[in-house]
């Protein structure tokens, strides 16, 4: 039984990157000895097994035939007979089918170490079309490695837009689409998941609400890109969370589609991703009145974010709109300045002042109110 470090782990460290996860790849091993070694299965579908200390995945060597439709449409032999070329041959990119022994040697069969050198994507056999998954982690390398100039191959482009024009897309789930486009949104060129997707004519099928986005084109003659990668872009340089992210990705596609989740049907998105969506196209034109200097518009913005009791959702809620709106920016300053002010006045001080009942939410209103006025009558004043 011999053992391989294989995919990522190697891709980085070739790359000079951090290492996320080692993964390995055992050749000549069986399900039996794995568990007698104490390895864990870890997967009900393929013979993927956790080490018994470091809960790495350790996987046997297989082939894989096509049987069916879609990514699971396969028949799996991982046999003790399997080669690690065997093994390297089915997965998508030579970037990601390089293994190193025990000694440090590189087994690389398909050049993935030039393709590295030469900052190219590239598929490794035709059988690339078989797995349509394969679509979305090339968008999501892009993403990843687009600040180093890598491109994808013609040739694998090519297999991209057969895999779009068929009917493989519609078999992939709207859980997978979700979680790779979120680890996209993580990556440091999110804008290239959906440009990729969009070249190769997937972005349609699998997210149509930003189809339309994509293909508009900046108000500046001299950008190329659409608003909405522009905005995608801003988010990037104010080093925006995953959450913020995806609201700037489809703030535009929510306010034409008539909401957040008509926008994002075909994902299975998470309720506070969708909770900040929702709440920036809410208050997009609270917001709005409230960088002009409305303060009935400052009071509601901080109300309906719950600031008072938590300021992390107004925060996020500001980084959205300082990259979706770019020249009312200033704005954050004069709402964090009348958070302070507002949180200055509490029930329990109306109450000290003999303020009870029903009147009291009324003058906590007004007094809030006030403070706020002044704070706007003193910025002008300054």
């Amino acid at each position: 039984m011999r053992i391989y470090l294989v995919g990522g782990a190697v891709r980085d460290r070739l790359l000079g990157l951090p290492v996320r996860d080692r993964d390995w790849v055992v050749v000549g091993g069986k399900e039996s000895e794995m568990l007698e070694r104490g390895y864990r299965r870890a997967d009900s579908d393929f013979p993927v097994f956790l080490h018994p200390q470091t809960g790495e995945e350790y996987a046997l060597a297989r082939r894989e035939t096509k049987t069916g439709p879609g990514y699971k449409g396969f028949s799996i032999d991982a046999g003790p007979d399997v080669t690690l070329e065997q093994d390297l041959i089915r997965r998508d990119l030579t970037i990601n089918a390089i293994a190193e022994d025990e000694a440090g040697k590189l087994i690389d069969p398909f050049d993935g170490h030039g393709d590295l050198n030469a900052g190219v994507l590239r598929h490794i056999s035709p059988a690339f079309i078989e797995d349509p998954v394969r679509l979305l982690r090339v968008a999501r390398f892009a993403a990843r490695l687009g600040r180093w100039g890598f491109r994808i191959s013609h040739g694998t482009h090519k297999l991209m837009q057969r895999m779009a024009a068929s009917t493989e897309l519609e078999t992939l789930s709207a859980e997978r689409v979700w979680l790779e486009m979120r680890q996209a949104l993580a990556e440091d060129q999110p804008w290239r998941f959906f440009q990729v997707l969009q070249r190769c004519g997937a972005l349609a099928k699998l997210i149509p609400a930003l189809e339309g986005e994509m293909l508009q084109q900046s108000a500046h003659a001299h950008d190329a890109v659409s608003p909405m990668v522009v905005a995608l872009q801003r988010a990037v340089r104010l080093d925006a969370g995953i959450r913020v992210r995806f609201a700037v990705a489809f703030h535009d596609a929510a306010v034409t589609a008539g909401g957040a989740k008509k926008a994002t049907a075909e994902l299975r998105v998470e309720r506070e991703y969708l909770a900040l969506l929702k709440l920036i196209v809410r208050l997009a034109p609270v917001y709005s009145k409230a960088a002009a200097g409305d303060p009935h518009a400052l009071l509601d913005l901080i109300e309906s974010t719950r600031a008072l009791h938590d300021v992390s959702r107004l925060k996020e809620f500001l980084t959205t709109a300082d990259a979706l709106w770019p020249e009312l920016s200033g704005t954050r300053g004069k709402v964090m300045q009348a958070l302070d002010r507002v949180a200055a006045i509490t029930p329990g001080l109306l109450q000290s002042e003999g303020v009870m009942g029903a009147e009291l939410g009324r003058a906590l209103r007004l007094e809030r109110l006030n403070a706020v006025r002044a704070l706007l009558d003193q910025s002008g004043a300054g």
